[in-house]
């Protein structure tokens, strides 16, 4: 699997950024956080740079778990319940993304239950539906073929995938 980089090295930002003071830094850091849920990563990912680096990262870190700003179960369900509402991503997808930004195992399954059981499998019934309409030329087989590989490409789990395409498909 590639390696993925969600944000520069710090030494290629500090060389074109000016240094914050510590109390500049909270500042702007506590603006970050309150405009939208963030994780830990990506805080961390900011402060850098900023141009903090070491105990100054762990103890603004820690000010804004404290304060109330930074909070990874809370960033779970809002990015677990957005990506599922707004993109039609599956568990699995959002699994990957979440365990990718950092979060531990509780964290992920407190997301992962934002996501109602009824509405998930309606979101997949629905998406298939919509896919299906541009394949109506391809032969049968081929359809649930490419329909598959597109639902579990969005992250929903192979069975249940091949359950509701049972249902959208029949023989």
């Amino acid at each position: 699997m590639p390696v993925r980089r969600s944000t520069p090295d710090a030494f290629e930002t500090q060389k074109n950024k000016k240094r914050l003071s510590l109390a500049e830094a909270a500042a702007k850091i506590q603006n970050y956080c309150a405009y939208q849920e963030r994780s830990h990563k990506e805080v961390k990912a900011k402060l850098f740079e900023y141009g903090l680096f070491g105990n100054q990262v762990d103890e603004l870190l820690s000010q804004l778990i404290i304060d109330g700003f930074l909070n990874e179960q809370r960033f779970a369900k809002a990015y677990a319940g957005g990506k599922f509402r707004m993109k039609k991503w599956g568990r699995l997808k959002i699994k990957n993304e979440l365990e990718f930004l950092g979060l531990t195992k509780n964290c992920i399954a407190t997301g992962l239950k934002e996501i109602d059981e009824q509405a998930y499998h309606s979101a997949l019934t629905t998406l298939l539906q919509k896919k299906q309409v541009g394949l109506q030329a391809e032969p049968i087989f081929k359809q649930r073929d490419k329909l598959a590989r597109y639902a579990i490409g969005k992250g929903y789990e192979p069975d249940l995938v091949w359950q509701v395409l049972k249902e959208i498909l029949p023989d």
